[in-house]
């Protein structure tokens, strides 16, 4: 095709396909390593943008065939952990990524792809899967490599609805870790109101970090949203800020501690505990009726919930 020479991709994928066939997961990955770098080397040859679609198809397939032989490769190794081969499948995602960002041609978002096209359209599909690959190795610092770029040529702003919408969740945790809620809730925010109306396991996955990050503003969520969305560990969290009844807040942020340690929103709860004082003392003050509020009777209401404090405390 085009004076290039596939049969190392066509080599490669044939025993991709007879490794996958045969539960090979090692030696599939390793064959499908080998079909990812040869199309790599073709796809900065070619003319136009009309490969895309194929190098987004690997790159997807390179990173969930790394999970996999990683998984088996911590079995075979008695538990411990392996990434080193989804290690190796980010680099062959970045090569494809500079690849794609470095094209000179103008991204025209509803241009067909064809041999005149920019090979930007590629761009997007490709950070989604890095940075599910980063968050996956815990190297989130690698993740302004790719933000920077693309958003300084403006390229999160079009393309498909839902690779905008996936990128703006994955920048919006990465705001949520690096402590810039404003930016994290508008990112959050965007890639739930445009999340198709039907992918309701996606708008969860968007409601698991949102929450926690209005929660800290003081933005409680519906009991109806909860339910609707399955949100069960948030329940006693909200009543708790609600009613400022820091014992239901406490034990539930205890019963679901683990959860909330495994998705990195831990420390963001423990910081909403600041709104369930905020909503006790402000209730201490609509039963007391001053406003200025004497320290025995947050003592007591410390008392009545369970928590009996001294005054230093207080």
């Amino acid at each position: 095709v085009d004076g290039a020479d596939y049969s190392t991709c066509l080599s490669a994928l044939q025993d991709a396909a007879k490794a996958a066939a045969a539960g090979d997961a090692l030696s599939c990955f390793d064959a499908q390593s080998r079909l990812h770098s040869a199309l790599n080397h073709n796809f900065g040859g070619s003319a136009g943008n009309w490969l895309v679609p194929a190098l987004q198809k690997t790159c997807r397939n390179t990173h969930h065939l790394a999970v996999q032989a990683d998984e088996v490769a911590s079995v075979e190794a008695g538990g411990r952990n392996d990434h080193s081969r989804l290690q190796g499948a980010v680099t062959l995602l970045q090569e494809s990524f500079s690849k794609t960002l470095n094209d000179r041609k103008e991204f025209d978002p509803r241009a067909p792809l064809d041999e005149h096209g920019s090979k930007k359209a590629g761009v997007l599909f490709i950070v989604n899967q890095l940075f599910a690959m980063y968050f996956c190795l815990n190297t989130l610092r690698l993740c302004k490599n790719l933000v920077r770029p693309v958003e300084s040529r403006n390229l999160h702003t079009s393309g498909k609805m839902g690779e905008m919408v996936t990128y703006r969740y994955f920048v919006g945790r990465l705001n949520m870790f690096e402590d810039q809620y404003d930016e994290a809730e508008g990112n959050l925010d965007y890639a739930l109101q445009h999340c198709h109306k039907a992918a309701i396991k996606n708008k969860r996955l968007i409601l698991t970090y949102l929450v926690p990050v209005k929660l800290l503003r003081g933005r409680l969520p519906t009991t109806q949203l909860l339910q609707k969305y399955s949100l069960h560990e948030f329940v006693p969290l909200v009543e708790g800020i609600r009613t400022g009844d820091l014992r239901t807040f406490n034990d539930g942020l205890l019963k679901y501690q683990n959860l909330f340690i495994t998705r990195g929103t831990y420390l963001l709860l423990e910081k909403c505990k600041t709104v369930c004082y905020r909503n006790l003392f402000k209730r201490i003050h609509l039963i007391i009726g001053k406003t200025q509020i004497r320290l025995d009777s947050i003592s007591k209401a410390f008392k009545w919930l369970g928590m009996a404090i001294d005054h230093d405390e207080v």
